[in-house]
């Protein structure tokens, strides 16, 4: 929209080119701040409400030290949506991890009711990092690859890692909760599925109270819910935990989405991302040892 004249209470906001307007511009629409995009002699403008200049400037603000440096977090071509490629190492972990305890690690890692029982909780989480066949694996390193790269994107690497990590040994507590104690498993589907639910959850930091935003939620709840019935309960998997890990990653990112965002990756996002892996080295040496 470019108005032919400006009232005196919109003041100007300079962009270096129409894609850079073009995103400051989605980024205070996100905000609830009004925008009117021109392109003057001087180049490309934002024009706000003189009320909302403070705000908007420190929106921009946050948006360009969020995005500088290497980008790990990327937009998707065509959509809002954003990606983070740390998912790769993840993938490359949970690859190597199955080919290592593979054989004889096998008994000592695996969800196992009756041992949980007597005391071997590390399970809930050492079953997280194996699998069955390579095609259990295949299955969950590429639907976990792209649901773990979302939630890493939207919430920090070390908060969506850790909570989905967190939500999958919620999955397995949950079936020891619910199965007998001839129950075995294995699998980070319930990882998987806590990433979904993380990013199911999303959609409710919209809080403007209208129409619109009510149309956002629910469709990504029932987004969210369809993939889960599509993905988690096919023949021959285990719905509880992948149920509970549904639950318990919408319960986390219900959590996280009341936590202020800061610019960039913080100490406490980082910290996050440390415990992942010293926690995966923590049950396993508890299983083995």
């Amino acid at each position: 929209m470019q108005p032919d004249n400006l009232e005196p209470t919109l003041k100007r906001i300079s962009a270096r080119s129409k894609r850079q307007v073009m995103d400051w511009s989605l980024v205070l629409a996100s905000q609830g701040i009004e925008t009117h995009i021109l392109n003057e002699e001087d180049g490309w403008q934002l024009a706000v409400a003189e009320s909302d200049h403070d705000r908007a400037l420190q929106s921009i603000k946050l948006y360009r030290a969020e995005n500088r440096g290497w980008k790990w977090r990327q937009k998707l071509p065509g959509s809002d949506l954003l990606f983070h490629w740390g998912s790769s190492f993840w993938a490359v972990a949970i690859i190597w991890l199955y080919l290592w305890s593979a054989g004889s690690r096998e008994a000592a890692g695996l969800m196992n009711n009756k041992a949980v029982s007597e005391g071997e909780w590390w399970r809930l989480f050492t079953a997280i990092t194996m699998h069955g066949d390579l095609a259990h694996l295949a299955a969950n390193v590429t639907t976990g690859f792209i649901l773990l790269g979302l939630a890493m994107a939207r919430y920090g690497v070390g908060f969506g890692l850790l909570a989905a990590y967190l939500a999958g040994a919620g999955g397995n507590l949950l079936g020891y909760w619910l199965y007998d104690q001839t129950h075995r498993g294995l699998g980070a589907s319930g990882m998987v599925m806590g990433a979904l639910g993380l990013l199911t959850i999303q959609p409710f930091i919209f809080r403007t109270g209208k129409f619109i935003a009510a149309q956002i939620v629910f469709r990504g709840l029932f987004a969210g819910l369809l993939m889960l019935v599509l993905m988690g309960t096919a023949p021959g998997t285990d719905i509880i935990a992948h149920g509970g890990g549904f639950i318990f990653g919408a319960l986390f990112g219900a959590m996280l989405n009341l936590v202020p965002r800061t610019p960039g990756a913080s100490p406490v996002d980082r910290l996050c991302l440390i415990a992942v892996p010293v926690f995966v080295i923590l049950t396993w040496s508890l299983a083995l040892y």
